[in-house]
Order: structure tokens, then sequence, then C-alpha cells
């Protein structure tokens, strides 16, 4: 796809409006002093909307534009489980995770192990929360941005996409979370306006090519007149008859069974228990911080008609051949083309619109990111064991610093990408390291808010228990246990050449955060009737105003209407 000098111009306005805004605000709060809870959390800065708006922009990146296009291509909309029931994950910390963390003071996550459970705890995660965040997600989101709109401009500008990102990406978080925040409110307007005219191109070409030729609501039935198989939520389980596609589709999505724990590890993990997301709502009060989540919560509904769409999009024009010799020479079709070729067919014009929507889905995540990784080095590290006496502006440049650095590294690794993203796919390459931790994580934190009992030993048995059952399950167990039990069933299935034996990465999940729930409780049980380091908790805290019960109440009357139509 090669983009005209009209996309370019528009790619640039897009540019220059969030760079300025950006700059304008840090301008406006430099004329008071900034101090840590500014920069890091812009205490009481925030309004509901900068908040779901920066939780959305955070969370939209690379990966879910390439990757669950990717997946909407092969699987259809099952793969928007992941979007919708996060709107219930959403609602769940809203109401009952929020309020702990506030009237807790807590500003980071190893400060909440800190606080309710040891400073080893606290040390031990804060290090590898670190690690993960620089090593895996800093870095596979700076590489599948990169590759991405590289491969949109030609393919001829890696490296040089690679450094305005990541400069790009500076040029926002190193003014502070109320930055971030306020030009996350633009990033996601573009993202979604971009998204939306991606998307509306695509139904217009199915309808085209397809279908009656009158419009966007002709090309969405037509797309589910010819391939009704993309547009069912539970994957019926493969039988022995069952193809590589079929059982691969099964493996990733297990039906109705991903649902029992796998589904809500997940999500519960990543939107209550995840620096990078917390942090928005971290330093607003209650009612602003719950009403912005549940606003992100109302926006994740209508994500998968932004980022799965196209894909689904991409597989019906390909099946009916319309996409054979634009993007898949012989036939052969990568998954994760989907949206780069769908938006090959869009007009000039808005091709600049798409990408300018792409890169602020890629530097939103980036600045998220980078900001929470500096919050927890400078007040969980820095600060505690390094320089306790340090002012609040010399922690404030710390964290710029600890920004750049962090940059830097994930610029380092990108360059010839080092961890071997590429090769292994940047949606799995971040599921596959983050997913052998979250059953730990989740236990010791919902155990942590709502269990008096639960101890600091308990929690490091946790986190060790769920890492090493995770191993155990996804690469141990059909040899060690049999390729069927009560608790599972393993698939044959083609993996990078040779036969191997796999069980679905959910129920893998799943069951890892069961016995590590188990593990913890056996634990607890005995140390003390109610551990001297529980939080205080009252009825109260959980009571929700009638606004927020509304949006609540309309987000599930509107995912039952979903689940009920495409089940």
């Amino acid at each position: 796809m090669k983009l005209a000098n009209i996309d370019l111009i528009i790619f640039i306005i897009y540019f220059i409006i969030v760079s300025s805004y950006g700059i304008w605000i840090y301008r406006r709060k430099k004329k008071t002093s900034m101090d840590t809870k500014d920069f890091f959390l812009a205490e009481g800065s925030l309004t509901w909307w900068a908040i779901g708006s920066s939780l959305i922009a955070s969370n939209i990146s690379a990966e879910q534009f390439i990757g669950m296009s990717g997946n909407g291509f092969q699987v259809g909309v099952g793969v928007a489980a992941y979007e919708w029931i996060a709107a219930i994950a959403l609602i769940i910390v809203a109401v009952w995770f929020i309020p702990v963390y506030l009237k807790n003071h807590i500003f980071t996550m190893p400060q909440f192990l800190t606080t309710r459970y040891n400073d080893t705890v606290a040390l031990i995660m804060a290090i590898f929360w670190l690690f993960l965040y620089v090593l895996v997600n800093l870095t596979s989101i700076l590489y599948l941005g990169a590759v991405a709109i590289n491969s949109l401009a030609g393919g001829q500008y890696f490296h040089a996409i690679i450094i305005g990102l990541a400069a790009f990406a500076l040029i926002i978080t190193l003014g502070g979370m109320k930055v971030i925040g306020y030009t996350d409110v633009i990033q996601v307007t573009v993202l979604i306006i971009g998204g939306l005219a991606t998307s509306y191109i695509a139904l217009s070409m199915v309808s085209g090519k397809i279908g009656s030729g009158q419009g966007v609501w002709d090309g969405f039935t037509s797309m589910m007149r010819d391939s009704p198989e993309h547009f069912h939520l539970m994957l019926d389980k493969p039988g022995p008859n069952a193809t590589q596609g079929e059982i691969k589709n099964y493996l990733m999505l297990p039906g109705i069974a991903m649902y029992f724990a796998g589904q809500w590890v997940v999500n519960l993990n990543y939107w209550g228990c995840n620096q990078y997301i917390t942090q928005r709502a971290l330093g607003a009060d209650l009612k602003t911080a719950r009403t912005g989540i549940l606003f992100a919560g109302l926006l994740k509904l209508m994500m998968p008609i932004i980022v799965m769409l196209p894909g689904i999009a991409a597989f019906v024009l390909h099946k009916n051949g319309s996409l054979q010799t634009e993007m898949a020479p012989g036939g052969k079709f990568n998954p994760d083309n989907a949206y780069s070729a769908i938006l090959g067919f869009l007009p000039t014009g808005m091709k600049g619109l798409s990408v300018a929507a792409l890169t602020a889905a890629i530097v939103a995540s980036l600045a998220g990111k980078a900001n929470s990784i500096s919050t927890i080095f400078t007040l969980d590290i820095y600060k505690k064991y390094i320089r306790k006496d340090a002012t609040e502006k010399q922690l404030v440049w710390t964290g710029r610093i600890t920004i750049l650095l962090a940059m830097i590294v994930s610029i380092i690794l990108t360059w010839k990408d080092l961890l071997g993203i590429g090769g292994e796919g940047g949606f799995t390459f971040i599921q596959k390291y983050t997913g052998y931790i979250s059953p730990g994580i989740f236990a010791m934190f919902i155990l942590g808010m709502f269990w008096k009992r639960t101890t600091g030993a308990a929690a490091i048995a946790g986190i060790i228990t769920g890492f090493v059952l995770s191993i155990v399950f996804n690469g141990y167990a059909p040899d060690w246990f049999g390729h069927e039990n009560l608790l599972y069933t393993a698939y044959y299935v083609e993996r990078d050449g040779k036969m191997v034996w796999e069980i679905p990465f959910l129920i893998c999940m799943g069951w890892s955060f069961v016995f590590t729930m188990l593990v913890m409780i056996g634990m607890s049980l005995a140390g003390p009737r109610i551990n001297p380091k529980a939080f205080e908790l009252d009825k109260s805290m959980f009571k929700v105003a009638p606004s927020t019960m509304a949006l609540i109440v309309v987000t599930l009357i509107l995912l039952t209407m979903i689940y009920v139509r495409f089940w």
C-alpha cells in the first residue's frame, strides 16, 4: 500500500495536534510545582471521560489491530469474547476492586502487596513486573507497531518507524499521567473514527463483491450468509475427524469451557491487578473512577467492530477470490495480513486516517506502559531502597529518566528483533509470557482483598504454584497424565512443523488458578484467623450511585443481546 501526499498530510496533522495538545497541557501544569502524585497519577485532575478514554487507548494497540483481526479471519466473532467479557470485568473492578485501592491509598500494585502482605512479596513482584513490562509488553508493542506501519508505508522504513514511534511516545510520556490521560482522549477519538472507517470500507467491499451492493448492512448480512461458522461465539469441541484448522481454533477458544475460569483470570487480572491499567483511576475520587471505568466498559463493547470485523471481511473476500492476487499469491493467506489487506483498498485520504488510528493505538499503549514502568521503579524501588530521602523533584526526574532508559532498551531489542517476537507472533508472545503468571497474581490479589486470613507466605507460595502449574499444564501434562481426563482434553496439533499434544491455553490457566487458590487457602488456614495486615472492609464501600447502576444495567443488557444473537 502506497500513501499519497494527502494521506501523509492527514497523518502529519494528527501528529501535530496530539503533540501540541500534550505540550500545552504540560506547560499549563508546569506553572505549578509538579509532585509525584501529579506526574504518576494526575491526582484529581482526570475526568471520567479522560479515564475511560485513556483505558481504551492504552489497551488497544497493534496486537489488537493486527492479532485480533487475524484471529477474526481464522475463527470469527468467538475471539470477541476477550473484548466483551472485559466489559463485565470492568464492572467488577469498578464496584469491588477500586474502592479497596482508593480506601487504602494504593498508588501502585507493589504498594498493594506491601500494605497487604510484606515488603518481600512486593519487591519480588516489582522486579518481575519491570522485566515483564520492558522485555515483553513495551518491546512487543513497539515491534508490532513498527512492523504494521512499515508494511502500510511500503516496507522500507522499519527502523525509522521504530525511532518515530518511540519519540512520539516520549513526547507524551515525559509530561506525566495528566498529559497521557488527556492526549488519550484525542488518540481514542482518532482510533475509533479511523477504525470505524476501515470497517465501513470492509463491509462496503463485501456488499459490492458478494452482496447486492447496497451498503454496510448488506455487507454484514452477506458475510453472515456466506460464512455462518464465523458468527458463533461458542466453538464445538473437535471430533475424531476434525481438521487441523478446527483443532487450532478450539485450542484458541475452547467453547463454553473457557468461561469457567480462564477467561475471567485473563480479564480480571489484566483490568484489576495491572499497574498499566489501574493507574489511570487511582488518582481520582471513587465516583469519577467508577464512571470512567464503566465508560471504558461501554467502549469495549464496540471494539470488536473496529479490530475484529475487518478480519472476518478479509476472510469472506479471500474465500470468494477477491484478495488472492493482492495479498495472497498462490492462494495462501497469512491471517496477520488481514487488517493490512483491507487498508489496501481504502481510498486516498482514508488511508492516512487509518494509519493515524493505528499509530494512535500504538503510541497510547507505549506511553501508558512507559509511565507504569517509571511509577513502579521510582516509587517501589528507588524511593524505598535506593534513596529514601529523595525530594519530590528528584523523584519526578527519576521517573523521566526511567522512561527514557526503558524506551532505549525496547528500541535496542526491537531493532533486530532480538527476542524473536516476529517468529513467535506478537499476540502469542504477549499471551505466553504474561499468561504464565496471571493465575498466581490474580489469586494473590483476590484473596488479599477479600479474605482476611490470607498470609504473606501463602502469597509467595501462590506466585510460585501458579507459575509452576502453568508450565506443567502447558508443556508436560499430556505426557505425564494422559491425553484426556476429568480436567482436560489434549489435542494432536501441528506446531512449527511437528505434531504435539496440546491443552487449550485458557483451560490450562483456569486449572492453574483453581489449584493455586487451594494451595493459598490451605496455607492461610494454618495461620491466624485474621491476618494483622488484612484490609478493613465495610459494605458502604461497595454501594453504587443510581447513575453508576444505570451504566452497569445498560452494559449488561447490551452484552446479553450480543450473546443471545451470536451464541
